[in-house]
This record gives C-alpha cells, sequence and structure tokens, in this order.
C-alpha cells in the first residue's frame, strides 16, 4: 500500500504537541493528555501517535471510539475495555470492576486512548474520571471544540493533572512537507499556496483535496515538480464529509450559509436579514460561522472555504440567482460606499445573469485590475456588449487575458483596439500593454516591429520617449543588454522628468537586468532600488503601474551576480511570498527561475534544482516559452551534479524542443554540459561551455560568459580561459568577477597557498561548491609539496564546505568524503567529541580511564589527523560531525520525572 492509500498519513508539524505529552506521561502527577481542535484538525492521528510513543516504551495500550451511538446507552463506549462494567447499575460495583479488568491485564496503569470523547455518555466520564483519581489510568483523549461539552465530559478534565494542548491547522511549511512526503517528491510554492487557500491547513481537508485532484488528474508530477492544474475543486468524498456536517444545522439557518457561500463575507445587519440572532449563535457554536470586526462594522462570513464549495454545489440556479441579487440590491440601497462595493455588486448581478451596466462593470474591472485579479477582469468585461466597448476597457481586457496566460487572446484583443484608438493617448496606452504582451507570449521581435511602425506614425516628443522605452525593454529581454543600455542611457533616470510614470515604472527592471547581465550590479542594484521606492510612494494609488514585486526579479539578479547570494535569496523569496495571493504569474515565475540560478552559483544544486524545475512547470502551464528553455537547463546541470543522469538527460531532451530565449546568451546550454560531465565526458562539456561563452560574449552577457568560463577551468582548461576572466573582471563590479579570477589564476599556477586563499574568498561569498573545490585543489598541492598538516586542515575545510552543497559531486572532488571521521579511530572520536564539546583532559582520562598523558597524546594525533592547532578549531572543523551531547551525556534541557511501571521517554520516544 503507498503512502497516499495509507489511511494514516505521516505526522507533521506537532513536534511542541509531542514534546508537551512527552511530559505528561513523565509527570508523576499526570493523569491524562486531552487534544482539543477543530473537525479534521488532526487530533485522532496525534492520538495514535501519543498511543504508539506508549506501546513502544512497553506500556499497556488500549483504545476506544466513541461516538453518537455509543453515547445513547450508558458506558457502551467503554464496554470493549471494560467488558463487565455494563453488567452493574451499582457505579461503586462497576468501578471495582473495571479495577479487576486492569490488574488482571497485569499492570498497576493501563493507558487508555479515547477519541471523540466529547461523544462519551455521562456514566463513562464519571467512571474514567474515577479510574483517573484513583491513578489506575492514564487518559489520551480527543475532544472537539465546536459545539457544547457535555458537564460530565468537562469534569473529567477539569483538573491540572491532565494536560491539555489546543491543536491548530497546520502552518504552510508543514503542509509542504506532508505534501513533500506522501507524493514523494517537491510541490511547486503556487501548489502549496492554493492548497492552503482552500484547506486552510485542515490536515483532512488537505488529504481529501489531495487524493480527489490526483484521482482527477488536476494534480500532476512533470518529472520535477508535482503541480495543480485547473485549480482545486472540493471532491465527492469531502463533498459528502461536509454535507453530512451540514446536515444538521436548523431549517432557518439554510439561507444565511449560502447567501455567505455566494457572497463570501457579508455585513451582519445584511445576515440577520436572513435568519434570527439565536439562529446565527448557533451557526457561530457549531463553528459553522464567524463574526469579526472589519473596520467600523461587523461582518460574518462562513468558517471555512470548503463549506462555500460544497454548498454551491447543491444550489440550483434559481436559487443562488435569488441571494445574489436580493443581496446586491441591499449593497446598492447603501449607495455602494465602500471600495469594494462596485466590484462585488458588478460581479453579484453577472453571475446572476442580469444586465450590468457598462460604466459599472468597467469601474468594477478597474478595480480587480488594481488589486491583480486578472480572472476576475476578465469575467467582468466579457460582460460587456461589442459597441459598449472602449479602449480604456479594452486594455484592462487585453492586460488581463495577457496575465493568466491567453497570449492570442490579449493580441487579438488590443490589435483592435490600437486600429480602432484615435488619440495619441489611446494608442500609447495600447501599446504598453501590447508590447508586453506579445514579449511573454514569445514574440519579442514582433513586439519590437509593432514599437518601431508606431514610432513613424506618432511625431510628438513625449511618444518618441514612450516608444524609446518599449524598444529598450525589448531588447534586453531579446538579449541585446549593449543597446539597450545605449537607449536607456538617453532616457531620463528620474521619475520626475519622464513623460509617463507607468512606463517609466514598467521600464526600470529590464533596465536594472541589463545592467546586471553587463556586470553593473552596483548601478543595477540603484535602477532597482529607485524605481521600488517610487511604488512605494504611489501606493497604489495609480491602476496603470506593474506590481511592485517587479523590481525584485533584477534586484536578485544584481544580488547574485556581486556574490551576495543570502542577499539575493531573502529578496527572492520576500518576492515570491507577496505574489503568492495575486494572478501576477510572470513575476512568480521569474523570481523563482533567478532564485535558482543564484542557488546554482552558490553551489547548492538540490535547491537549485528545486526553483529551477518550479519555474519550468509554471512557464509550460501558461505557456511561456521564453522561460522553459533557460529552466529545464538548470534542471539539467543540477540534476547532473547530484548524481541523476536520467533526470539530466530528461531535462536537456525537453529544453531542446523549445527556443532559444536571447536573455541570459549561453546559459541554455548549461545543463547539456553538466549532462556531459556526469557522463565522464570532460572533454565535451569544455566544448559545449566554450561555445555558449562565445554566445554569451557576442550578445554581451558578461555574467553568463564568466560563470560558463569559469566551469571551463574546473573541467580542467584554466589556462586558455584566464585571460578573457581578467578582461571581464576588469569591467564588473562585486565580489564574483574577482573571486572568479584568483580561483582559475590559482588553479593555473597550482600554488596551495593561493588555492587555499581562494577557497577562503569563496567561502565568505557563500559560494561553497567553488570552496571545496579550491580547498581540495589546495590539499592535493600541500600534499604533493610534503606539508601533510596543512593538506590536511585545507581537506577538511572542503569537506565543511561540500556538506552544505546538498550531495554535489564534480571531477574535481573526486575522492572526497564529506565526513572527516573516517580519519579517527573509535577511541579517538571519543576523544575528539569530548575535546569538543570542552571538557577537560583530566575529566576525559577518568571517564575513558586513560592517563592524562594519554590523552594529551591522543589530543596530537586527532590535532595532525584533522590539520588543527587546538580544541577551539577541532570544534570549528568537527562540530558538525561529532555528538557532542552523546559525548557529554547532556539531554534536553529539563529533566523529565517517568511515572510508576516506566514510560515512553528518551529512547522510546525518539
Amino acid at each position: 500500500m503507498s503512502v497516499l492509500e495509507a489511511e494514516m498519513w505521516p505526522l507533521v508539524g506537532r513536534e511542541a504537541e509531542l514534546a508537551l505529552f512527552d511530559s505528561a506521561v513523565a509527570d508523576r502527577r499526570g493523569s491524562g493528555f486531552a487534544v482539543h481542535g477543530r473537525a479534521g484538525v488532526g487530533k485522532s492521528r496525534l492520538a495514535q501517535e501519543c498511543g504508539r510513543r506508549l506501546e513502544a516504551a512497553g506500556l499497556p495500550v488500549r483504545r476506544v471510539a466513541a461516538s453518537r451511538a455509543t453515547s445513547e446507552v450508558p458506558l457502551r463506549a467503554l464496554a470493549r475495555v471494560f467488558p463487565r462494567v455494563g453488567d452493574n447499575s451499582n457505579p461503586m460495583a462497576g468501578l471495582s470492576a473495571a479495577v479487576r479488568t486492569i490488574t488482571e491485564m497485569g499492570d498497576d496503569r493501563l493507558h487508555l486512548v479515547v477519541d471523540d470523547a466529547h461523544h462519551l455518555d455521562a456514566a463513562s466520564a464519571v467512571l474514567l474520571r474515577q479510574l483517573m483519581d484513583a491513578g489506575l489510568i492514564f487518559l489520551v483523549v480527543t475532544i472537539r471544540s465546536e459545539g457544547v461539552l457535555h458537564d460530565a465530559v468537562a469534569a473529567l478534565l477539569r483538573t491540572d493533572a491532565v494536560y491539555r494542548v489546543d491543536l491548530e491547522d497546520l502552518h504552510e511549511a508543514a503542509v509542504e512537507e506532508l505534501l513533500c512526503h506522501v507524493l514523494g517528491g517537491p510541490v511547486g510554492q503556487r501548489s502549496v499556496s492554493e492548497l492552503m487557500d482552500v484547506s486552510h491547513g485542515n490536515v483532512l481537508y488537505v488529504k481529501e483535496l489531495v487524493l480527489g485532484a490526483l484521482a482527477e488528474g488536476r494534480l500532476t508530477n512533470d518529472g520535477e515538480m508535482w503541480e495543480i492544474t485547473d485549480g482545486l475543486r472540493i471532491g465527492q468524498r469531502l463533498l459528502e464529509m461536509v454535507r453530512t456536517r451540514l446536515a444538521g444545522v436548523p431549517l432557518g439557518a439554510r439561507p444565511v450559509l449560502e447567501l455567505l457561500a455566494l457572497c463570501g463575507t457579508v455585513g451582519l445587519t445584511d445576515v440577520e436579514g436572513e435568519a434570527s440572532a439565536v439562529v446565527l449563535a448557533e451557526l457561530e457554536q457549531e463553528g459553522l460561522i464567524r463574526t469579526l470586526l472589519e473596520g467600523r462594522r461587523m461582518v460574518v462570513q462562513l468558517s471555512h472555504p470548503v463549506f462555500a464549495q460544497a454548498l454551491e454545489v447543491g444550489m440550483d440556479r434559481e436559487r443562488s440567482a435569488e441571494l445574489l441579487s436580493r443581496q446586491a440590491a441591499r449593497v446598492e440601497g447603501y449607495g455602494m460606499r465602500r471600495r469594494d462595493d462596485v466590484l462585488n455588486v458588478a460581479a453579484w448581478r453577472l453571475r446572476a445573469g442580469q444586465d450590468v451596466a457598462a460604466d459599472l462593470l468597467v469601474r468594477a474591472a478597474a478595480l480587480a485590475h488594481e488589486d491583480h485579479e486578472f480572472r476576475q477582469v476578465v469575467f467582468l468585461l466579457r460582460g460587456l456588449a461589442p459597441e459598449e466597448r472602449t479602449t480604456p476597457g479594452q486594455v484592462l481586457l487585453g492586460s488581463a487575458l495577457m496575465e493568466v496566460g491567453d497570449f492570442d487572446g490579449a493580441e487579438q484583443v488590443l490589435r483592435v483596439a490600437q486600429e480602432n484608438a484615435s488619440e495619441e493617448d489611446e494608442v500609447i496606452a495600447v501599446l504598453q500593454v501590447r508590447n508586453y504582451s506579445l514579449f511573454m507570449g514569445a514574440r519579442a521581435e514582433e513586439a519590437l516591429e509593432v514599437t518601431r511602425r508606431a514610432a513613424s506614425l506618432l511625431g510628438s516628443e513625449r511618444a518618441r520617449e514612450v516608444l524609446m522605452y518599449n524598444e529598450a525593454t525589448m531588447l534586453s529581454v531579446l538579449g541585446d543588454p549593449v543597446r539597450s543600455c545605449e537607449i536607456f542611457d538617453a532616457l531620463p533616470s528620474d521619475v520626475g522628468q519622464a513623460a509617463e510614470v507607468a512606463v517609466w515604472l514598467r521600464a526600470q527592471p529590464l533596465r536594472a537586468s541589463a545592467l546586471a547581465v553587463r556586470g553593473r550590479t552596483a548601478a543595477a542594484l540603484r535602477v532597482a532600488e529607485n524605481a521600488y521606492s517610487v511604488h512605494l510612494k504611489l501606493n497604489g494609488s495609480r491602476r496603470d503601474i506593474p506590481h511592485r514585486a517587479s523590481e525584485l526579479i533584477s534586484t536578485v539578479l544584481a544580488h547574485s551576480e556581486a556574490g551576495r547570494f543570502s542577499e539575493a535569496h531573502e529578496v527572492g523569496t520576500g518576492g515570491i511570498r507577496d505574489l503568492m495571493d495575486t494572478d501576477v504569474w510572470f513575476l512568480r515565475l521569474w523570481l523563482t527561475f533567478h532564485l535558482g540560478r543564484s542557488e546554482w552559483l552558490a553551489g547548492h544544486p538540490a535547491r537549485a534544482r528545486r526553483f529551477y524545475g518550479e519555474a519550468a512547470a509554471q512557464a509550460r502551464r501558461v505557456n511561456h516559452v521564453n522561460a522553459v528553455r533557460l529552466a529545464l537547463s538548470g534542471v539539467a546541470a543540477a540534476a547532473a551534479v547530484l548524481g541523476d543522469v536520467e533526470a539530466a538527460a530528461v531535462a536537456v531532451r525537453d529544453a531542446r524542443r523549445y527556443p532559444e530565449a536571447g536573455y541570459l546568451a549561453g546559459e541554455d546550454r548549461l545543463g547539456e554540459a553538466w549532462l556531459h560531465v556526469a557522463n565522464g565526458d570532460a572533454a565535451q562539456a569544455r566544448r559545449v561551455l566554450s561555445e555558449a561563452a562565445r554566445t554569451a560574449r557576442e550578445r554581451g552577457h558578461l555574467t553568463s560568459e564568466a560563470m560558463l568560463l569559469t566551469d571551463v577551468a574546473r573541467l580542467g582548461a584554466p589556462a586558455g580561459v584566464l585571460g578573457r576572466l581578467r578582461e571581464i573582471a576588469d569591467v564588473c563590479d562585486g565580489d564574483l568577477a574577482p573571486a572568479r579570477v584568483a580561483f582559475v589564476q590559482a588553479l593555473v599556477d597550482g600554488e596551495a597557498r593561493a588555492l587555499a586563499s581562494s577557497g577562503e574568498a569563496l567561502e565568505l561569498l557563500d559560494a561553497d561548491l567553488l570552496s571545496a573545490e579550491a580547498n581540495l585543489h589546495a590539499a592535493r598541492a600541500w600534499e604533493v609539496a610534503g606539508r601533510p598538516r596543512p593538506a590536511t586542515a585545507a581537506t577538511v575545510r572542503a569537506r565543511a564546505a561540500l556538506a552544505r552543497c546538498e550531495g554535489a559531486r564534480t571531477p574535481a572532488l573526486a575522492g572526497l568524503t564529506a565526513s572527516p571521521l573516517h580519519t579517527l579511530t573509535e577511541r579517538e572520536k571519543q576523544i575528539a567529541s569530548l575535546a569538543a564539546a570542552g571538557v577537560p583532559s583530566k575529566d576525559i582520562a577518568d571517564r575513558l580511564m586513560f592517563s592524562v598523558r594519554t590523552i594529551h597524546n591522543g589530543l596530537q594525533a586527532i590535532y595532525k589527523k584533522v590539520g588543527v592547532t587546538n580544541r577551539h578549531q577541532l570544534a570549528e572543523c568537527l562540530g558538525p560531525y561529532l555528538d557532542v551531547t552523546a559525548a557529554t551525556g547532556s539531554g534536553s534541557s529539563h529533566t523529565r520525572r517517568r511515572p510508576a511501571g516506566a514510560g515512553p521517554g528518551g529512547a522510546a520516544a525518539a
């Protein structure tokens, strides 16, 4: 049975709760552990794990499942564990019978797991409390937090001896960990975010949504990444679960639930028009709705998105139209004073099948566009009759179609809009969106031609400036950064001098990218930071400007090329989080790609493969072919370095089906080269890299050329590329370019000190894989020179760097193991562990029953093998590989007391 088919999925994200459980069991006064939480949050799964831990410790465990059915008969829930108690109407006799049963089990304390204890009848709850007070049972119970708890059950848990945990939904990182485990591979961040939006981290809903998406073919794997396609929909099994829960609501509550399912968040006054305050209180008590303060008014919403899907599935069209129309009329009656009222009323009336005024639809679409809700824009503007369509409206529609990946639809709308535009302002507005759409649809050459044709027709200075920005932008993405920079240099760098703020803002990210690939990283960062500050000042006051994350792509690129990989990661991941709740796929895609590229440069192939793979999946989904070849090349390179030759070969083959992008010229052959390396053909790899570097040089991509030439040097031909790398470094700023030159120069010279110095410089940049290679070359040079101690020290530094490289293997690292411990005997490992932990030599001698002199001599032998001179250096070099905690005998930060009869602490708990 696969993990997906298993009834019990892995337990993740519950470390704190399990630690509290261990404390409860270890507490001599502890008599129970109560898990409270909403339905589906994972209470039963946590209780199962608690029971498993108890059993692993050799303790007697029994399990009980209470239910509505068992609650109708006194003591029925406990009949399987205490079969004789049901025959006793006398409470004391029932207690005695239960005590005899526990005694017959051969232990003085029974550990009882009671699932859904909120369904226990009063007699069962009283009996359990008596047994608990007598110290005869340790209870693990799950309690649903919705609804009213029976008095007897509440009394059962009303004691300080019962530890309580209130289980919450899983956070996003835990959901991602769970998905990776059950699916057997990484899941795209967008898909994780979408699953979180629908499930809210509820474990039951996560499981059912995943199983449903797999069954319907909407959760698929392209060989690198699991992705959700065509949205998440509630499956039949989950639909039945939710319907069962909703079946018990009062008849008068149904209209409220249906209204909230259709309209989302609704004012409390409007909801009270559908049901009484008593009904609303009951629904909130049952956990079906929630009331909250929004600004200065109280609003109501369903407590979970799956309720909305289940309710909508069961509603006929007439009923939904009635509710939508009635709510739209209410909001119109208030004068549509709030910002979202215009958007909501227009959408509700369209969904109800009613005619909506053209000006209301356009106003609503503009608001949706401002919020980056582009699918909503398309839905609203498709409601316009042909005679109602204006140029501004068509620009909005074309922009939204572009943003959702319908490039052909966008071009059809925008071409007609440009033909029908009568004023220069209208032509310019259409051109901005049309050029951008053509570029994203892999038609950048056509976009450049459209710009140049328009330049011959539009004669004003303002139009000339706008079209120059367009041309410079298209040249940047087409892979001509030299000409792009020349045009940008003739245009205003200050937004205050630009004719069009929106045009200026849209161009700045590509200006920064052109500078970055030319090695002018400081200038690129200034451009990006300046544009970002303009975004912040505008603060959403303009609807025609791109998302503020636009500048972050070039920021990640510039930081990476300057050798600031940590900054690149922080900026990139922050930008992706900012974009998760929007439809702005383009920025998310390229941020993801550049994060992969940054991790590749840093020497972290597993993370690089993850980001590259996600970028490739996103690009394929929206048919953004400009990105696919580059991303797949990155996947292939990372897979090859990780030793996954088959996956690398597949990625290289797939990449060849897509056109060259022009951007980051030459890097689309990186995967091909490293596949040759993985297959043992370094000479062919050098040939491919050299050809790719020539392409990069011809197109002016200096940083790409430097990366490719450095790889040529790493694969055995440093002398042939050193001169060109020096030329590139002379015109590039940042620390990465000179560090590469120093590394390659040291390879040419073969001088140990220079190689070691290069390794240290690369380590400071977090360029871990290059640092590992440089240090290992240094170690070998020291060995040739007959210097074993510095050779060992360099080897240790190489291993430390390699340990951060996620399993990377390159020809330069052949024969190097990640751990230095293989050079030590078992006794030396013991001495090293204690010494690294700060234990004095006398204490080490006493513990191991040796003389102090023997310990001193042993340490000197260890220092020589490892390549260090003192304990501090020993701890730094071997710390990641030594179990210092085990060596010193220290455990967790607190001492656990164990109850009589032992419990699941220590090894069993682990």
